[in-house]
């Protein structure tokens, strides 16, 4: 079955996608940039690595759709519904779990989840005046 990005993903090469994806490496690649297409297509060439012959764009579309579900499912989890889900949420749930501006205010009156420069930083200021 072929759609305009091609073949679909099997589960095997969404699996692939999902780990190089988890690289801290290529997530603060993505995280901090709108134009991505080297970024992708270093991907693409990781999962060729794999035996997986993927090109950038298709590479692309499935993160970005990967993305949209996940988050979809996050905030109908979060507003308490259970009915959603999707067969790569814990994977994803791992790498985009701590990024999402929910998360970020939710952990933020939890010291341990801060790095250690953050409470020394807040703390030095506050001895100043």
């Amino acid at each position: 079955v072929a759609n305009e990005g091609g073949k679909h993903w099997t589960v095997n090469e969404v699996r692939a996608l999902i780990r190089i994806w988890s690289d801290k490496n290529i997530q603060q690649q993505l995280e901090g940039t709108v134009r991505n297409k080297r970024i992708f297509e270093q991907v693409a060439a990781r999962l060729q690595k794999f035996g997986i012959d993927r090109d950038w764009k298709q590479c692309r579309t499935k993160y970005k759709n990967l993305k949209h579900e996940y988050k979809s499912v996050k905030s109908a989890q979060d507003s308490g519904s259970t009915s959603k889900s999707m067969k790569f949420f814990n994977e994803l749930d791992a790498i985009l779990g701590h990024c999402t501006m929910e998360q970020a205010s939710k952990s933020d009156n939890d010291e341990s989840e801060r790095p250690p420069e953050w409470t020394e930083a807040r703390s030095g200021k506050d001895s100043i005046g």
